[in-house]
């Protein structure tokens, strides 16, 4: 699937820890980002992974764990 910057995503499926997208990346507890959270990928990483702002912060998720949210007007 191909991704791009400043689209909104979600979580498929729940995660085992969030890593933050910090210079020095520290792993967080999962439930920081629920399924059902709206997220903006602002980066793209190597290796197929995005930075995602999340209302409690900008983690790096691989892309195969994101679908893309159709906005509906």
């Amino acid at each position: 699937m191909k991704f791009s910057i400043g689209e909104k995503v979600s979580l498929q499926v729940p995660l085992p820890y969030l890593k933050t997208a910090d210079s020095i990346s520290m792993l967080r507890p999962p439930d920081l980002v629920s399924l059902d959270e709206v997220g903006v990928i602002i980066g793209i990483r190597s290796k197929d992974v995005l930075e995602v702002k999340f209302r409690r912060g900008n983690f790096l998720i691989p892309s195969e764990r994101l679908e893309i949210l159709n906005d509906v007007d």
